[in-house]
């Protein structure tokens, strides 16, 4: 399996029309939320909402802000919390926006791939 990269676009919750240029990210199904710089979201009208603590790959622990916009890629889009990503951060898609889009990753094709989104059981009536 090879690195798969794509682009992301963030996009401001209360104003639509308020988009962030798209950025290279790397899918990362190991990242739970996805990473995307701060000057990025900043320019975009996203703001920092909460500080949160991250374990990283390597077991070293750090804080970054975290705020929440729509974010884009291939033609899938949901909203979600993103991470204000510093200088020298990767920039990732996690799991979380994986998930949102409702889309697996063909790892080996390097694309989204749509799929039907799993439920709880249905409780039957009568």
């Amino acid at each position: 399996m090879s690195a798969y990269y794509l682009n992301l676009v963030a996009v401001n919750p209360k104003q639509e029309d308020i988009r962030s240029a798209p950025v290279r990210v790397l899918v990362d199904t190991g990242s739970e939320l996805s990473w995307m710089p701060a000057e990025v979201l900043a320019r975009a009208g996203i703001h920092p909402r909460r500080c949160r603590a991250f374990t990283m790959a390597d077991g070293r622990r750090m804080e970054r802000d975290v705020g929440y916009c729509i974010l884009e890629a291939e033609g899938f889009a949901t909203i979600d919390e993103v991470v204000f990503a510093q200088p020298g951060d990767q920039h990732l898609l996690g799991v979380r926006t994986l998930e949102g889009f409702g889309v697996t990753v063909d790892a080996i094709a390097h694309k989204l791939v749509a799929t039907s989104t799993l439920a709880a059981t249905c409780a039957r009536g009568g």
